[in-house]
């Protein structure tokens, strides 16, 4: 399961490689048009924001099965969704401070 802003995201880079600059569409949501005018951090405000929701989904529902409110598959699939999300933050944070310390040792 991929959050809509890392799946927008995808597209628009592929679109771009591939030079449909003029209409990018998103694949991962039946075709929509994607904004390609938003920001770079606007998009990644908005995969933290999904990020941060699934993980608070993931602890209603865990929250919800101690008192007994939640069926098992309910909380079993919050719980994966949130340790997939998890999962992804620490590799795009790895990825990210991979490649400052890569910029760092850059010479001027």
């Amino acid at each position: 399961m991929i959050n809509n802003s890392f799946a927008n995201a995808i597209s628009a880079y592929r679109n771009v490689a591939d030079g449909k600059t003029d209409t990018i569409t998103d694949r991962a949501n039946n075709g929509t048009a994607v904004d390609p005018g938003q920001s770079f951090s606007d998009m990644v405000r908005d995969a933290a924001v999904d990020a941060r929701d699934t993980m608070m989904n993931s602890e209603t529902m865990t929250q919800k099965a101690i008192v007994g409110k939640a069926e098992l598959h309910e909380v079993v699939t919050a719980v994966s969704a949130a340790e997939v999300t998890l999962k992804t933050v620490v590799g795009v944070r790895d990825k990210a401070l991979q490649a400052y310390q890569e910029i760092l040792r850059m010479p001027i």
